[in-house]
């Protein structure tokens, strides 16, 4: 199994190598940081994959000298693509066993990622994020960072991706996501396929969320297209274990491009006072 070399933080723009885990290719970036534990791993959203997120995870590192771990999900970038369509519990599925297969794989090389980690994830990724944190209680996670987290449906979320739907048939949309991934009709069609199937109206993490007992940051965007400020309300109730939540003005539902300065710096906090506690 080849493992990633450390990257150039200073470049925005980083190669990434490929592992393969449970028989699938997936595709990886990674930094080493010096000051050992908690390290990042960042899950990105419905159609995104780790080169989509640019340097961000890398500056975040840089500025914790934290140990790195970005990776798409299999279906999108570079990965393996998926062989069937997505069930309702498809998000369950990634966080009980694809998420600690990856890390108990690429733990062999990398073995920070079997010690505490901070998962920072982004939309679907924030949900698979708690979801991992709630059903795979011996994995070790020291807290969670939860960008325009989904915990259930709203009517914003399909009315969202119904215009994306549009945007992917009528715009440049299939063209810009043609630079990330091996194939992006498929990525598109299996993130909105299932968000958009009657049988996933129903979907609710919500139940879940009072296994989760390590500290979560929330941030949203006050113009968020794809949810509201409800599910921040809901993961408040719910976890058992502080929750701090960041709602941005002026932004849209990618808090680490519309707002970068203010949703980096909320992180690097965020860690640091994990860290204080861990120590």
């Amino acid at each position: 199994m080849a493992v990633p070399p450390r990257q150039d933080v200073a470049s925005p723009v980083v190669d990434a190598e490929r592992c393969h885990v449970a028989g699938a290719e997936i595709e990886v970036l990674h930094r080493e940081g010096g000051l050992g534990v908690p390290g990042l791993v960042f899950l990105h959203e419905g159609i995104g994959s780790a080169t989509q997120w640019k340097d961000f995870p890398f500056r975040v590192a840089e500025a914790l000298d934290r140990h790195l771990l970005v990776y798409s999900r299999q279906g999108h970038g570079a990965s393996s693509p998926i062989d069937a369509a997505r069930g309702p519990r498809f998000m369950h599925d990634e966080a009980r066993e694809a998420l600690p297969g990856l890390r108990e794989t690429l733990g062999e090389h990398l073995p920070w990622l079997r010690e505490p980690v901070v998962l920072v994830g982004h939309s679907d990724g924030a949900s698979i994020a708690l979801l991992h944190a709630a059903l795979r209680p011996a994995s070790p996670v020291a807290g969670i960072v939860a960008i325009a987290p989904h915990v259930f449906v709203e009517a914003e979320s399909i009315a969202g991706i119904e215009a994306a739907v549009r945007a992917f048939e009528e715009s440049d949309l299939r063209d810009k996501l043609a630079k990330y991934h091996r194939d992006p009709d498929h990525t598109f069609a299996a993130w909105a396929d299932i968000w958009l199937h009657p049988d996933f109206r129903g979907w609710n993490i919500e139940a879940l969320l009072p296994r989760i007992r390590v500290p979560v940051l929330v941030i949203q965007g006050r113009q968020d297209e794809y949810g509201t400020m409800a599910q921040c309300a809901a993961i408040v109730r719910g976890v058992d274990a502080p929750v701090d939540v960041l709602e941005l003005s002026d932004c849209g539902h990618n808090p680490p491009r519309g707002r970068p300065d203010a949703t980096h710096d909320a992180i690097v906090s965020f860690v640091r006072r994990l860290a204080g506690d861990l120590s």
